[in-house]
């Protein structure tokens, strides 16, 4: 059991969508309004689906006023060291104190080289982080004499002036997985930002890694407490619990909780963009956790007041309004588990991959058919008796994660459409789920719920087609053909989210034409499902032997 004692964050980690940046700052006030301490962004400069990120940083901090901000995490190979000390600095200042500096090494490099950035090794990403995070402090030492000096074997700064000095002392909170990434973060970080998706063990296996940042603070005369450990975490809020993190409220209070007790985390960052998802985090999750592991701390160190000797602990049931979460108007069907590559994990297998791809759906709602499924190419056959390691196989099964995420969001869409029909969902609750936001009717509210899963949809496939898919172009020929069929598809499928909107305007302005959107969302589903399918009847299995990037296994 280890807990850091540090004052415990909650954030969120919104989706920079380039096609809605009024959404994207609106999503951001709102996590203010809530009540959140922070709010992050993915930074991916290779990818044109997203804003880019500091410029998005900088406009939230001028449209904000309390709220925290940061990278998660900032991608330093397309970003020079010096320039983004000084960057991190002057919007400190200008924001008054509420910039962190999440930064990663880079893992895309076949999209980072493509943009212009120097293609590393492994060991060599280390170094140049190592290297980095020694020229920020230094650029920020503002107070010492000379100027700043590193002869680095990646970045080289000589006698470069010193300052400005932050607001605050800003955190570097690094995104880490691997050995000796994890004892640089605790030689030289003050903080780790993992996200708990891609722990190959899931939350049990923050133990052993833990551990290692531990061993690199002390290795550095440092004390472990000294490196706050924060994690991205996602979920979902529902009647019942089904999972880790999946489940109502209390059940996150006391998983989130454990986190902090047994692990020292102390920073929970919600991927998020639903506004109600990020409303149950913010006001019933976050201050019942608060509540919880104050009361814990204070049991361990001695006596109750009252001088009883008894130990103080508060219920997370009582912590949390009977029934929240669960209580919204909108009731949503459960979609497909996740977590399937961390319970093969746990199920103790050594030598087979332990991940199963989703079968093909068996019903069509529709009679549209966009492409001929009996031409699709077939990936090569696994080598024979190629063993897995545990963290292969959570590569794989993170893509299945992922698409069950999707075929959740799909299965909230169709549920909520079905609503809407029956007259379930009132403007009222409507507008208790949405919170602030300015939508009036039923219809309105279907829109901002298709709005989202369509937004993450696009981006899920850009991702995958500006990095994911180079890298296995290069690792295995064999799947070239595969990887060209993925891509003409994600065309499709864009197309169909299109038409998706395109029904959405006319119910706006017709709220007789439902049937135009449900005929659009039969097409989404049919295609989407066929589509998820084969892409992970195709590409798990080499994704367990190659990974998402290069180095990565």
């Amino acid at each position: 059991m280890t807990d850091y004692g540090h004052e415990l964050l909650f954030g969120a980690f919104l989706t920079p969508d380039a096609r809605q940046p009024e959404q994207v700052v609106a999503r951001a006030r709102f996590c203010e309004q809530v009540g959140l301490d922070l709010v992050t962004f993915q930074d991916h400069p290779y990818q044109p689906g997203f804003l880019d990120t500091w410029t998005l940083m900088s406009y939230l901090a001028a449209a904000t006023s309390r709220i925290r901000l940061a990278g998660n995490v900032l991608n330093l190979p397309l970003r020079q060291p010096a320039v983004l000390a000084r960057s991190v600095a002057s919007l400190d200042l200008l924001s008054g104190g509420r910039i962190e500096l999440g930064l990663g090494a880079g893992a895309f490099w076949d999209a980072i080289e493509a943009n212009g950035g120097r293609r590393l090794a492994p060991g060599q990403a280390v170094d140049a982080l190592d290297e980095a995070i020694r020229i920020i402090r230094e650029v920020w030492a503002a107070d010492r004499r000379g100027g700043v000096r590193v002869d680095g074997g990646h970045y080289r700064v000589v006698g470069a002036k010193r300052g400005p000095a932050p607001a605050h002392p800003v955190g570097i909170w690094v995104g880490a997985y691997k050995p000796r990434l994890l004892r640089l973060v605790g030689r030289l970080a003050d903080g780790w930002l993992p996200s708990l998706s891609y722990l190959p063990q899931g939350p049990a296996g923050l133990a052993d890694l833990t551990a290692l940042v531990d061993e690199g603070a002390t290795a550095a005369g440092r004390e472990p407490a000294e490196v706050r450990r924060l994690l991205n975490v996602s979920g979902r809020f529902a009647r019942t619990g089904a999972g880790f993190l999946d489940g109502p409220p209390q059940q996150w209070v006391r998983e989130l909780t454990d986190l902090v007790l047994a692990h020292g985390t102390s920073g929970f960052i919600l991927g998020a963009d639903d506004p109600a998802s990020l409303q149950v985090f913010a006001q019933e999750v976050a201050p019942a956790v608060r509540e919880l592991v104050a009361a814990e701390r204070s049991a361990a160190t001695g006596p109750d007041p009252a001088g009883s000797g008894s130990t103080a602990r508060v219920d997370p049931d009582e912590g949390v309004r009977a029934g929240s979460g669960a209580g919204s108007p909108v009731v949503r069907s459960d979609g497909p588990a996740g977590g399937r590559a961390r319970e093969a994990v746990r199920a103790g297998e050594t030598a087979g991959l332990a991940v199963t791809p989703t079968p093909a759906p068996q019903v069509r709602h529709s009679d549209h058919r966009l492409w001929d499924e009996s031409t699709r190419p077939v990936a090569p056959p696994a080598p024979a008796g190629h063993v897995y390691s545990p963290q292969a196989r959570a590569v794989g099964g993170h893509l299945v994660d992922v698409h069950d995420n999707l075929r959740r969001e799909l299965s909230e869409i169709r549920d909520l459409l079905d609503q809407v029909r029956r007259g379930v969902v009132s403007a009222g609750e409507a507008r208790g789920v949405l919170n602030r936001m300015t939508l009036r009717q039923n219809n309105w509210t279907l829109g901002a719920y298709c709005a989202a899963y369509c937004t993450l949809v696009t981006q899920h496939h850009g991702l995958e087609d500006d990095a994911i898919f180079p890298h296995l172009r290069q690792a295995d020929p064999g799947l070239v053909p595969v990887i060209d069929r993925l891509e003409q598809e994600h065309v499709v499928i864009h197309e169909v989210v299109e038409g998706v909107d395109r029904a959405l305007v006319a119910l706006i302005g017709d709220p007789e034409r439902l049937t135009g959107l449900q005929q659009a969302v039969d097409v989404l589903t049919d295609t989407l499902l066929s589509h998820l399918s084969y892409e992970e009847q195709s590409i798990v299995e080499p994704l367990a032997r190659y990974g998402f990037y290069p180095g990565q296994l």
